[in-house]
């Protein structure tokens, strides 16, 4: 077993870099599910879903991120996620995301033509895990 007890966590959009820090661990969301990964983990590289990541900072405090979808690259002290989009679940507009839910569900309904069925489908997903990450910030909130 290994004695790392912290790793180097850095989240990078398209737009900016979201977050640089020290953490125990983090929770994200893999092409193929939950990923927990801990100090000391093996090396990785894999494809990320629209959903969240938590990590656990230094301090036992939790941060929620809201991402795109992007690739995680995972070495045994240090974890990089490369997001098209990455928010803190603090700064999301969840007004604008149930609205944008909305509008994936009515296409979807409608069945549309294929290109719009999968835009809709892809809309949803992301819709559905900003308003996933809000929530657990709101969660996490209300144990503080």
């Amino acid at each position: 077993m290994s004695n790392i007890t912290s790793m180097q966590l850095d989240i990078v959009s398209a737009e900016a870099n979201i977050f640089k820090g020290i953490v125990k661990s983090i929770t994200v969301t893999g092409s193929l599910g939950q990923l927990g990964i801990h100090p000391g983990h093996t090396a990785l590289l894999t494809a990320l879903k629209p959903g969240q990541l938590k990590a656990i900072l230094e301090n036992d405090k939790e941060e929620i991120f809201y991402l795109s979808g992007g690739m995680l690259e995972v070495q045994p002290e240090s974890v990089s996620v490369l997001a098209d989009t990455a928010l803190r679940a603090d700064d999301i507009d969840e007004a604008a995301a149930e609205a944008a839910k909305e509008r994936a569900e009515k296409a979807l309904a409608e069945h549309r033509a294929d290109m719009e069925y999968s835009a809709a489908l892809s809309e949803l997903a992301q819709a559905a895990a900003q308003l996933e990450a809000a929530k657990m910030l709101r969660k996490l909130k209300g144990k503080r």
